[in-house]
């Protein structure tokens, strides 16, 4: 596979600092660390946050990934538009490709995800919590796809994601009026999973990574794969397809663990073997 740094001009530093990584036991934090600028997406944060993703993909000792931005106020304004106001006409296109591939890097992690929405996230920071397995949200967050509003439509994946978790009649709703929404509205429309009280976003989606790192990780990156792999295809080639996936947890050390556990009431000591 071709290395993240490939896809960017040499001039786009790759800056530790705009995207932090930190470690809680079996599960990470990613943090887009931008928060005078609503965290929103510049090329070299593109960059390094691709790059923390590839060396996430390799390490299947993580068992579940959170997303989120720094502060209260926004977890991703999308694009930064005051960097592409100043772009070249011909680099535009590229940074247009390298945010499509973020969120397809994203939706692509063996680990589930999870975002943990913490304020603003409007156009593509709408983008890359749909481009997440799981959402929770802050109750004051808002969202929305507000592209049509700027003559310009969601490319980073918005129109095919969203119409796929909401169902397309709500998604053209969402898209063509640009219309923003809050927490509590898109939690009942299915956009987010779990709204957190107030000062209790950080503690909600911890407690959902918690409880996906707590399962047999093999078996949870094979049900991730069958629901992603299987869902758009006809049935029957959906439970063909979970038939394979099935057969990757057949061969592990967890699955006998699991039965064991059962079998002596107490908890499994699963290792991802």
């Amino acid at each position: 596979m071709q290395s993240v740094a490939a896809d960017f001009p040499e001039d786009v530093p790759d800056e530790p600092g705009l995207v932090t990584e930190t470690r809680d036991g079996d599960v990470v934090w990613l943090t887009i660390a931008r928060p005078e600028v609503m965290n929103c997406l510049s090329f070299p944060t593109l960059r390094r946050f691709r790059t923390l993703l590839e060396g996430l993909r390799a390490d299947l000792s993580i068992r579940c990934i959170l997303i989120t931005g720094a502060g209260e106020k926004a977890f991703c304004a999308g694009a930064d538009l005051k960097e592409r106001k100043t772009m070249p006409a011909e680099r535009v296109p590229l940074f247009v490709k390298n945010i499509r591939r973020l969120m397809d890097d994203v939706a692509r992690m063996p680990q589930p995800t999870v975002a943990a929405v913490n304020g603003f996230a409007f156009g593509g920071g709408t983008e890359l919590m749909i481009a997440c397995d799981l959402r929770v949200a802050a109750h004051h967050a808002q969202f929305g796809l507000t592209e049509t509003s700027l003559a310009i439509i969601p490319g980073a994946g918005g129109t095919q994601r969203l119409p796929r978790l909401i169902g397309k009649s709500r998604a053209k709703d969402l898209i063509l009026t640009a219309r923003r929404l809050r927490a509590p509205e898109a939690e009942s429309m299915g956009l987010v999973n779990r709204v957190a009280p107030e000062g209790g976003l950080r503690e909600a989606a911890l407690q959902v990574a918690r409880e996906i790192a707590a399962n047999g990780p093999v078996a949870v990156r094979a049900a991730k794969a069958a629901i992603d792999g299987g869902c758009e295809r006809p049935l029957r080639e959906g439970l063909e397809f979970e038939a394979e996936c099935y057969e990757r947890v057949l061969p592990t050390d967890d699955r006998l663990e699991g039965l064991a556990a059962f079998a002596e009431k107490r908890q499994p000591v699963y290792r991802g073997l």
